[in-house]
């Protein structure tokens, strides 16, 4: 089959790799129909991560058929459509019945990290009773992978752990992808300020058209505007959905006394924490990996067309052309991308 593969810091190549084969009993293969590209896989090929090895395919986010299951497998059978989720769970450890799936003793983040991923032909899905959704009725393929990883991310570690309540207000710092899924699961919860910093203003005019009731360019006149538009007290929930020092940076200086900065970005450098500012203003800052335990009830919200994952994707390429994608995805701020369908 083919096969995107990992080869080192921006090193990637479309290969022949073996298809995959049943390890484990509660193991299915699933014939991928579509996937896409994550911010977390650019921070992959800058090296950020370094649990994803030489050799490993990339790509955590599917949209398949199942092909084959192991003798364990009891939730599916082969024909069935499904949808691949991010995170694998078994369900049973410690951490699984806490709800942390993405700490699996047994799973967690290992599809495109520690074991081969789905941007390929075919891929190994463990756990698959607990790992694997049946793709309902009415909900394309394009638009169900925005639920394998995005939609939840956005939702449980921007919005969840932002504590986001109805007339609050809520500053993203970031509108790539997963702040554009923060932007519209926020509305989940009415807040009365959407606040959406970004340097690139066809970003800023799509978080505009998906809700956003101020969109800002970083930088001082953004910290003194969020401040006006406060009565000067900062935003209650400040949700840093990119990843880099200056965004964590400037989540620091909106934040309301008594606020939340909830990141959400894939670190790959240390951020300075300025407690000499920040030690008596009652803040809390989260962190999470996404857990997907939102996913079923974000199956059901775009089921009934309360959420349009659909306006997200901006380009649509096939497993031959997964190179350009990547060239595509990765120079955003002039091709205007933001996610990438992909189709084996």
């Amino acid at each position: 089959m083919k096969a995107l593969v990992f080869h080192g810091p921006q090193q990637i190549a479309l290969e022949d790799r073996p298809m995959p084969e049943v390890i484990a009993p509660t193991d299915a293969i699933v014939r991928v129909s579509k996937t896409t590209i994550c911010g977390t896989d650019l921070h992959i090929l800058k090296g950020d991560v370094p649990t994803v090895e030489p050799g490993r395919i990339l790509g955590h986010e599917g949209v398949g058929e199942v092909v084959q299951t192991g003798t364990a497998v009891t939730a599916f059978k082969p024909g069935d459509r499904v949808l691949i989720s991010c995170i694998s769970s078994c369900g049973k450890c410690e951490a699984c019945r806490r709800g942390m799936y993405s700490h699996c003793a047994a799973g967690g983040w290992i599809l495109g990290n520690r074991i081969d991923g789905t941007q390929a032909e075919y891929v190994r899905t463990p756990h698959a009773d607990t790992s694997l959704y049946h793709a309902p009725v009415g909900i394309d393929d394009d638009a169900l992978v925005m639920l394998s990883d995005i939609l939840p991310t956005g939702f449980e570690c921007g919005v969840l752990n932002g504590k986001v309540k109805p007339g609050d207000s809520v500053a993203i710092v970031g509108a790539g992808p997963i702040g554009l899924a923060a932007l519209l699961t926020a509305q989940f919860f009415t807040p009365a300020q959407l606040i959406v910093v970004d340097p690139d203003a066809s970003r800023l005019e799509v978080a505009t058209r998906l809700g956003a009731t101020t969109v800002l360019s970083p930088g001082q006149a953004a910290e003194e505007t969020i401040r006006n538009l406060t009565g000067g007290r900062g935003v209650d929930t400040a949700i840093e959905a990119v990843g880099v020092p200056a965004t964590f940076e400037l989540c620091q200086a909106i934040v309301a006394a008594g606020g939340v900065i909830a990141n959400v970005g894939v670190h790959g450098s240390k951020v300075d924490l300025h407690l000499e500012s920040l030690w008596d203003r009652n803040i809390s800052i989260t962190t999470r990996l996404v857990d997907t335990a939102a996913t079923p009830m974000l199956l059901k919200t775009v089921q009934s067309g309360r959420l349009s994952p659909s306006v997200l994707i901006t380009h649509h390429f096939s497993l031959a052309e997964i190179l350009d994608a990547y060239r595509t995805f990765g120079d955003a701020a002039n091709t205007h991308a933001l996610k990438v369908i992909i189709s084996p």
